[in-house]
């Protein structure tokens, strides 16, 4: 999705587009297999019950909510989810905004992130 205007218009507009529960459902996350479905490793995800808005913050508070993610289980899961469909927002899989716009500008060569990173491919150019 485009939305035009300043990052704080983008951001209130983002923030009215995305509800609690789609926070809840796509804030971390990842599972122990790569064929997971999406509703299963969502289920699995470390940060599932803690509070959405941690995930969507700025600046400098995106690596400390990308701590969060560190010991999850479907890490993974999410990260591929998240570059596979290119989220712009919050932090997902333990890479903040940032991170993900550089892998996929880094490497428009992979089409399958969630195939790449279960093949064990390397995040290069974070």
């Amino acid at each position: 999705m485009y939305l035009k205007g300043t990052h704080q218009e983008t951001e209130r507009m983002t923030t009215s587009l995305i509800t609690d529960s789609q926070r809840n459902s796509y804030a971390c996350g990842t599972a122990q297999t790569a064929s997971l479905e999406r509703g299963e490793w969502v289920t699995q995800a470390k940060c599932r019950n803690g509070d959405p808005d941690a995930l969507f913050v700025r600046g400098a508070e995106q690596r400390r909510a990308a701590a969060i993610c560190r010991h999850c289980p479907v890490l993974l899961q999410c990260r591929a989810d998240a570059l596979d469909n290119r989220v712009e927002f919050g932090v997902w899989g333990g890479l903040t905004e940032r991170q993900r716009r550089a892998l996929l500008r880094k490497n428009p060569d992979i089409t399958d992130w969630a195939a790449y990173l279960a093949a064990g491919g390397e995040l290069i150019g974070i």
